[in-house]
């Protein structure tokens, strides 16, 4: 069933925004596609952007091209960073919290979807899941404590494939070794990637933390996503779907929202809100509800610590009480 859109029928639009000259926006795959577009509008408003970048070459062409179009005094700017590699995640955490003073919004824009057959990241994870789960997780905990000294509010971008694919996390083979499926495994990691969310959501509530959480996804957007990684078959759909889907600037859009708007829901998920939540006015959209459950998160989100090796500044959350666990 359609929510109710709180921003009227014709959505939440950039013109919502008001100036944002002396904040700081730090997005994760920032050079092309919803990353790239997102930066765009923040500069268009007077903010500062640093992108995490994996591709040196590729942002700097990036930077240029945002200059062209928003003016040469755009504060814009790269940290080299690789989600597929955690020494490359810890380095660039060092440099974000050495370099950049005040974060107002830390956005987790970055993925890699649909690889056409089973692929490891450099610390042995399997590519989809160690790029847009434990990459985006170790990141988030090296720089939570300023995250936190920010009071930043942190914008992680999903999917509508979070409804599709197993909805549970396969604890039992987190690598699909035994049943890799790029569609399947993408939408696995999409689902664990918004599981830690609205886990982090709850523990930092229940730790009364000045910092918030919010969900969205892009919709169908022409990006560069489903066409890098991708098998054949997928290619060819892309391309024959492609004249249906909305802009990568309309793609944009929720994460710009989440990183903005004021008066946010908690657990709440924000995109398009027509034809399955692929294209239309941007407002509040369904969600499937065992991306809430908080017993499955709690295993995740030990399992993460142990994989990428990270002790998170914020306390276990105890999902049966209001207190924070040991």
């Amino acid at each position: 069933m359609a929510k109710a859109n709180p921003y009227g029928p014709q959505g939440w639009t950039p013109a919502r925004i008001d100036d944002l000259t002396g904040k700081t926006y730090v997005i994760t795959g920032a050079n092309a596609g919803a990353g790239y577009e997102a930066a765009k509008i923040f500069l268009s408003k007077g903010a500062s952007i640093v992108m995490l970048n994996r591709s040196t070459d590729k942002s700097e062409a990036a930077i240029e091209a945002l200059k062209s179009e928003v003016g040469k005094d755009a504060d814009v700017r790269c940290i080299k960073m690789d989600l597929a590699d955690l020494g490359s995640v810890r380095t660039a955490a060092e440099r974000v919290n050495a370099e950049v003073p005040q974060i107002d919004a830390f956005i987790q824009n970055a993925a890699i979807e649909q690889v056409a057959t089973q692929q490891f990241t450099k610390d042995g994870f399997e590519s989809q899941l160690g790029t847009n789960h434990y990459g985006h997780f170790l990141l988030t905990s090296l720089i939570f404590d300023h995250l936190v000294e920010s009071k930043a509010r942190i914008v992680i971008v999903g999917s509508g494939g979070h409804k599709m694919g197993l909805k549970r996390i396969q604890l039992e083979d987190m690598n699909f070794d035994n049943n890799y499926n790029p569609h399947v495994t993408y939408c696995h990691s999409k689902f664990a990637q918004m599981m830690f969310a609205y886990d982090l959501e709850r523990r930092v509530k229940a730790a009364n933390l000045p910092v918030s959480v919010h969900v969205c996804h892009p919709g169908a957007a022409r990006t560069t996503l489903s066409k890098d990684e991708a098998n054949k078959m997928t290619k060819f759909l892309f391309t024959l779907l492609s004249p249906l889907a909305q802009s990568a600037e309309r793609g944009a859009w929720p994460e710009v929202l989440c990183a903005t708007e004021d008066n946010l829901k908690e657990s709440a998920y924000y995109g398009p809100t027509k034809r399955g939540e692929m294209v239309g006015p941007i407002g509040e959209c369904n969600l499937e509800e065992s991306v809430l459950d908080a017993e499955q998160a709690g295993k995740l989100w030990e399992l993460s610590k142990a994989e990428t090796g990270v002790r998170w500044p914020l306390p276990g959350y105890n999902p049966d009480s209001t207190e924070i666990g040991p």
